[in-house]
């Protein structure tokens, strides 16, 4: 029911927020915990979403397979899953500081209450955007202790990648989600002002890493994973460039799981080598 695949999109997000507000590797305790943090927040968030849309999954062709319409996972099953995420996400957070706990019932309306947007709003993408954001900006404050200016647009750059694939991904419910009342920027603006918008989300995604990049007075390596993501947000955008949703899955799946890897390996290793140039002899 939760394709832990999928983790790949906020996870090195988080992991980069933690090294960049450490300036190297943080205690492994709290590396743990902000592990343990994401594991509840993901499994509570996608567990809840399955529940809502339940009943849509099961008229969606696209969907209908999916665990819980299929009837491979109980209801009763699902809401167990559900709390266990919820509990986890609060001793996580609870663990990681008193700014983490405070904020944690914040996260939690955000990365649940996504789940019930597309009911009323066509900009449920960007709700999706900010609780995807909330990884490296949790990961942030659970080792510096405070909000600062590079996590701010670390985690605003996650908000508008993720806004702008989500966009793209949703033009395969574009016609289903008119048919049934539900919003979306694609059944909203159609496929040709949805693709012009996730450009621009795409685009402005880059110029939030690269201000975090400057923030964090980054070098060379920094620099060409920034180069690298820019070219592969420029491939995913080629490869729907007229709505083609055949290629859905290489764009979606393929590159997006790739660029927050990308971009953690480039801060990972310029901290590892001033680490080994600066280590005494």
């Amino acid at each position: 029911m939760i394709k832990f695949e999928h983790t790949v999109f906020a996870l090195p997000f988080a992991l980069l927020g933690a090294l960049s507000a450490a300036q190297g590797l943080p205690p492994l305790r709290t590396s743990l915990w902000i592990l343990a943090a994401m594991v509840g927040a993901r499994t509570a968030a996608m567990t809840f979403n399955r529940l809502v849309d339940v009943d849509v999954d099961a008229e969606n062709p696209r969907t209908a397979s999916r665990a819980l319409p299929a009837g491979r996972v109980s209801r009763a099953g699902a809401m167990a899953l559900l709390g266990a995420g919820i509990v986890l996400f609060g001793l996580a957070a609870g663990a990681l500081g008193p700014l983490t706990w405070a904020l944690s019932p914040v996260a939690l309306v955000i990365i649940l209450g996504y789940s019930l947007c597309k009911r009323f709003t066509s900009w449920a993408h960007v709700v999706l955007g900010l609780s995807l954001a909330g990884a490296p900006l949790g990961a942030w404050i659970a080792v510096a202790g405070r909000i600062e200016a590079p996590a701010l647009w670390l985690s605003g750059g996650v908000l508008a990648w993720t806004a702008g694939f989500d966009i793209l991904y949703s033009l395969q419910d574009e016609t289903f989600d008119r048919s049934r009342g539900l919003h979306s920027i694609p059944s909203k603006m159609g496929t040709r002002g949805a693709l012009i918008l996730s450009r621009g989300l795409h685009l402005l995604a880059l110029l939030c890493w690269g201000a975090f990049n400057l923030k964090m007075g980054s070098h060379f390596w920094p620099w060409a994973a920034w180069g690298v993501v820019a070219a592969m947000l420029f491939r995913e955008q080629w490869l729907v460039r007229q709505g083609e949703l055949s290629r859905i899955d290489q764009a979606f799946f393929t590159l997006n799981s790739l660029i927050g890897l990308v971009f953690f390996m480039g801060h990972a290793l310029e901290f590892w080598l001033l680490k080994t140039l600066l280590a005494p002899i």
